[in-house]
């Protein structure tokens, strides 16, 4: 996970905890995990429409030969 091992996630924990204190932690990590589902919907979104988009393509290019024959 971005070549960090373990004992550096520890040290960045402890310094998270000195920072922040134990009182506020909950309070990040509630809002880091929402933060991260809401990107998460936002690109399956896109993605989505992208596909649909792709999907319906095919479809007008069809009706637009059909229609001049």
């Amino acid at each position: 996970m971005f070549g960090l091992g373990g004992q550096e996630l520890v040290l960045i924990l402890l310094i998270v905890l000195l920072l922040f204190g134990a009182q506020k932690l909950p309070e990040l990590a509630k809002g880091l995990g929402k933060g991260m589902k809401e990107f998460k919907r936002a690109q399956n979104e896109i993605e989505e429409e992208f596909n649909k988009s792709m999907d319906d393509n095919p479809k007008k290019e069809k009706a637009t030969t059909a229609s001049k024959s």
